[in-house]
């Protein structure tokens, strides 16, 4: 897994034992935020960071290792030497949640910072055409509807699509774009056969592997936490496809557009009302055990949600405002370190 490091500080991390909120808990007294996770929601972070650097606060450290990897480190216990944040692009599971009780990770805060699109794009020069979730299911699913794919082209999957190869560069297993993909598109797609739609409910772990396995035969190339080089395979290969997060198809317009899912172009306003089928919300989560420890840590995530209103600066580096109500509602957990309710994850 290509992971990329943005170190913006470089710290002695000195451990000392003091009071957390959770019984048992030991935390540290290091002066640096440390936040891991989403390498969509990392541009934002990163922006944040550096501002609140600026502001004169001590710089956060971050690392970009995808979701999954992000709540394993996130979930392995209380500390100096564990992040006080994990950035997600979806969000945490209940199972998730549990590790975290496990290892003594007993207060979660959660917070939505905005919303993002999984975009589906080609380069600028490639061929035009438009897909549906059914056509990106069957294009890249491991076993479409329980049968083994052998779709090689798009015309395979419909006879109006290209007579151009299956070539989609993608987020990997751990990635939280790639959960979003597989219940976002592709159990929509898959769920356009009733009989398979029916092995939800008969056999659900049949239903899981049939609609959101991902083929590893070729046509589907797993491209690590690294967006940008998506960009970069599609700019290098017009004929191939690209699954990313909105901000970068924005970020790289000169380079890449969106291509219409269900004829809905991936676009601000229309990922922000929810038209555009892959739309979802990017998350924080916070140890609230950390709160009296880490300095500046609820400072850091008010400056994150006031920096992805409309109005903010994050907006203009791709991210999609939360609707006013979530965002009141954002405010006031972090302002009161609400904790996320298990029951809610389920």
């Amino acid at each position: 897994m290509i992971k990329k490091f943005a170190i913006l500080a470089v710290s002695t991390l000195a451990l000392a034992a003091c009071q957390d909120q959770a019984s048992g808990g030991q935390g540290g007294n290091r002066s640096e935020i440390r936040i891991v996770g989403s390498s969509t929601v990392f541009p934002f972070a990163k922006a944040v960071a550096e501002k609140f650097a600026a502001d004169g606060n001590s710089a956060p450290i971050l690392e970009s290792t995808g979701t999954g990897g992000g709540m394993k480190l996130f979930c392995a216990g209380v500390g100096a030497d564990t992040p006080d944040i994990a950035n997600a692009s979806r969000r945490m599971k209940a199972s998730e949640l549990a590790m975290c009780n496990e290892n003594g990770v007993t207060d979660v805060v959660e917070v939505v910072v905005g919303i993002d699109g999984i975009a589906i794009a080609q380069a600028n020069g490639g061929p035009s055409f438009q897909l549906t979730p059914k056509q990106i299911y069957e294009a890249i699913a491991e076993r479409p509807y329980g049968t083994k794919n052998e779709t090689q082209k798009w015309s395979d999957v419909d006879s109006s699509l290209p007579d151009i190869a299956i070539s989609v560069y993608g987020p990997p297993s751990t990635s939280g774009t790639r959960d979003a993909l597989t219940e976002l598109i592709m159990e929509v797609g898959c769920k356009t056969d009733e009989a398979t739609k029916a092995l939800k409910e008969s056999n659900g772990d049949e239903f899981d592997s049939v609609c959101h396995d991902v083929r590893a035969d070729g046509p589907y190339i797993d491209t690590g936490e690294n967006d940008n080089l998506i960009v970069q395979k599609l700019d290098a290969n017009p004929n191939s496809v690209g699954i990313f997060g909105y901000s970068f198809l924005e970020e790289n317009s000169d380079k890449v557009r969106g291509i219409a899912v269900s004829g809905v172009v991936p676009e601000y306003d229309a990922i922000a009302s929810g038209e555009y089928p892959g739309a979802r919300p990017l998350y924080i989560y916070v140890k609230k055990q950390h709160a009296e420890v880490i300095p500046g840590l609820q400072q850091y995530l008010t400056a994150f949600l006031d920096a992805g209103t409309k109005d903010g600066y994050l907006v203009d580096a791709g991210l999609i405002a939360s609707p006013d109500d979530v965002r009141t509602k954002m405010t006031e957990v972090v302002a009161n370190w609400s904790t996320v309710d298990a029951a809610a994850l389920k």
